[in-house]
């Protein structure tokens, strides 16, 4: 499976972030690839697996609305990974949806972010803060949860003495997002009473 000229930007062997770069912008100028790079992404069984999945969140980064027509896709696929080095980069794409949905009102994102989808966000954020994940995707999952939370408050409700909990024996950076998610969840909360 997979075009020559895909697997060919894919066939790099470390994640070097100009090699992931290159491979996402040259999907960017070639979005006819994107339904076969996210096929690859989230096929942990093929090849070079991986590097489509660091070069679609570079994707995602920068042209984040390539993603949209395969949400469907991402979300079946999420709740089965388990690996941390995939699941840095799938929460980072996680984060990066919720931030155009809730806080950019991404109009096109808006038809296609389904309840679903934020269900299945939702679960995976909640699995990511209470497993043994790196600090990278847990503090994608606990801003996720938070923006979700403005839709749904009974996430602020988990989400937030879980930060609590947590704080105190967890690393600086995850302290500094949690800081900064319980003031969001705070302030959201002032502004809805």
């Amino acid at each position: 499976m997979g075009s020559l000229e895909l697997l060919e930007k894919l066939s790099y062997s470390k994640p070097y972030r100009d090699d992931r770069l290159k491979a996402g912008l040259w999907v960017i100028d070639n979005p006819e690839y994107m339904a076969e790079m996210v096929s690859l992404s989230v096929n942990p069984d093929h090849e070079y697996s991986m590097q489509a999945l660091w070069s679609l969140e570079f994707v995602c980064r920068y042209k984040l609305e390539l993603i949209y027509p395969y949400l469907d896709s991402f979300f079946a696929y999420l709740p089965k990974e388990t690996d941390h080095s995939r699941l840095r980069a799938l929460s980072f794409i996680c984060e990066l949806v919720a931030i155009a949905y809730y806080k950019k009102k991404d109009k096109i994102l808006g038809e296609a972010f389904t309840r679903s989808h934020k269900e299945v966000m939702t679960e995976c954020c909640f699995d990511w803060m209470i497993t043994q994940q790196k600090v990278a995707c847990k503090v994608r999952a606990m801003t996720a949860l938070s923006l979700l939370g403005t839709e749904f408050p009974w996430i602020l409700d988990e989400l937030e003495p879980m930060i609590k909990e947590n704080m105190p024996d967890s690393s600086a950076g995850f302290q500094a997002r949690g800081k900064k998610v319980l003031n969001q969840i705070a302030k959201f909360r002032m502004k809805n009473e």
